[in-house]
């Protein structure tokens, strides 16, 4: 395959709507080979997923506090994962991106990497009067809640050879209940929680406005952090260059 050539530097905003985990998982390791090989640029997926857990490399199984018959029950998938972090749920009305990027071509560091996609979060949520922040020693961002702090979005990366995968989960209008069906990020009593600012749009309108093209989106903030132009791009049309 002919390698990509970009007169500028841009990065591919994808928005796949809802989708299940494992088709999703499918079109990163696609996408992750096509960068590796220089045949796309940077890339960011955005989607929601329908009910799942996932566990990652670093996280103890007794971190999942349900069997099979109730996940069953539930309509809950389940997988591990090669991501790093702990468990964690997503479902509808969490906004997750997936990030396809060479860090040979950005910065190779692991550290920073992590710190940008925070700072798309804290972007994000300050875009809707939501004061997010990070905490000493906890990878995410939070909010403060008259409870102590609780966490708004979580994150877990994998990289191969400096390229990205996997990437955050913001909590929107998420069904928190189902979060009682694991220890969140191994840490027993913090739990994601949707951001009451956004609840005066109805569901629909609310993800889409975050999913897509707005001016307040994750896919733009994430895009300014990277000094990348964007360019909306079809599932199809990643798929087929990929």
């Amino acid at each position: 395959m002919r390698r990509v050539k970009q007169p500028e530097t841009i990065c591919w905003v994808v928005d796949l709507g809802r989708i299940p985990y494992e088709p999703a998982c499918e079109l990163q390791h696609q996408l992750v080979q096509a960068r590796k090989s220089h045949t796309i640029p940077d890339v960011l997926l955005i989607c929601e997923h329908p009910h799942v857990i996932t566990l990652g490399r670093n996280g103890p199984r007794d971190h999942l506090q349900a069997d099979e018959v109730l996940l069953e029950q539930m309509h809950v998938e389940f997988h591990s994962t090669d991501r790093g972090g702990d468990i964690t749920y997503h479902g509808p009305g969490q906004v997750v991106g997936y990030p396809i990027l060479d860090l040979t071509e950005h910065r190779r560091d692991i550290a920073w990497y992590v710190w940008q996609l925070e700072e798309v979060m804290i972007r994000t949520s300050a875009e809707f009067g939501i004061a997010a922040k990070r905490l000493k020693g906890r990878h995410g961002v939070w909010i403060e809640t008259p409870d102590g702090e609780e966490k708004l979005g979580a994150l877990g990366v994998h990289l191969s050879r400096w390229v990205t995968s996997h990437g955050f989960a913001y909590n929107v209008s998420t069904d928190l209940r189902y979060f009682d069906l694991i220890v969140p990020c191994g840490i027993a009593g913090k739990c994601g929680r949707p951001s009451s600012a956004m609840l005066s749009l109805p569901d629909e309108p609310r993800i889409l406005k975050l999913r897509t093209w707005d001016t307040n989106s994750p896919g733009r903030s994430f895009a300014s952090m990277i000094s990348r132009k964007v360019r909306r791009t079809s599932r199809l049309e990643t798929t087929i260059r990929a």
